[in-house]
C-alpha cells in the first residue's frame, strides 16, 4: 500500500525537487508560459497555484510566506522582453503581488492551464506541454462539441381494433300456438245393398 505516498519523485531527492519546482514557478511568473514535460507541469501546478491564492491576500505575512516557499530568488527582477526591447525591472514577487494575484481575485482556483503538445522531447522522447496562467477574464471551459440531435423516435400507432360485437340477446320465446286439431279420423264406408233392414224385436224372456 502507498499510504502517504502522494506525488512523483521524478528522480529527485526532496532538495533537487524542491529547487527544480521554484524554477519552474519562477519562470512561470516572468515569462506567463513555459514548456516543460507532461509529468513536471502536473507536479508543478498545485505549487504554483498555492502560491497565487497567497498573492491573492496581499498581505504582510502572505508575502513572508511566498518568500519562504519561493526562496530569496523571487527578488530577483522579471527577465526583459527580449521581442520588444522593454525592460521589467519589478521584481517577480512584486509582479506576483501586483499583476497575477488581482487578476484572480475573483477566481477560486483554477489559475493555470496544461496544453500536450504533440512534440515529444529530443533525447529521451519525452511527452512535453505547455504551463500557462490565465489571461484576464478568462475562462477555463473547453468548448464542447454539441452532438447533432437524434432523430425523434418513430412511434408507429397499434391498428385500431375492430369494435366487439354486440352480446346478442336472446329473443322472447314466441308465444305457443295453439294445437292444431287433429283430423277427424274417417268413417268407415259401410257397402248398403238395398235397404237397411231393421234387426228383430227382442222378445223378453218367459213371455
Amino acid at each position: 500500500m502507498r499510504h502517504l505516498k502522494a506525488g512523483r519523485k521524478l528522480g529527485r531527492n526532496a532538495t533537487h525537487r524542491l529547487a527544480m519546482k521554484r524554477n519552474l514557478a519562477m519562470a512561470l511568473f516572468r515569462h506567463e508560459r513555459i514548456i516543460t514535460t507532461v509529468e513536471k507541469a502536473k507536479e508543478v501546478r498545485p505549487f504554483v497555484e498555492k502560491l497565487i491564492t497567497l498573492a491573492k491576500k496581499g498581505t504582510l505575512h502572505a508575502r513572508r510566506l511566498v518568500i519562504a516557499r519561493l526562496g530569496t530568488p523571487s527578488k530577483a527582477d522579471v527577465q526583459p522582453d527580449k521581442k520588444a526591447g522593454e525592460i521589467d525591472a519589478r521584481s517577480v514577487l512584486t509582479k506576483l503581488f501586483n499583476e497575477i494575484g488581482p487578476r484572480f481575485a475573483t477566481r477560486p482556483g483554477g489559475y493555470t492551464r496544461i496544453i500536450k503538445r504533440h512534440e515529444r522531447r529530443l533525447g529521451d522522447g519525452g511527452k512535453t506541454a505547455f504551463l500557462e496562467l490565465l489571461k484576464e477574464g478568462e475562462v477555463k471551459v473547453r468548448a464542447k462539441k454539441t452532438p447533432a440531435p437524434a432523430p425523434a423516435p418513430r412511434v408507429e400507432t397499434p391498428p385500431t381494433p375492430a369494435p366487439a360485437p354486440a352480446p346478442e340477446t336472446p329473443a322472447a320465446p314466441a308465444p305457443e300456438a295453439a294445437a292444431p286439431t287433429p283430423p277427424a279420423a274417417p268413417t268407415p264406408e259401410v257397402e248398403s245393398v238395398g235397404p237397411a233392414k231393421a234387426p228383430p224385436p227382442q222378445t223378453p224372456p218367459g213371455a
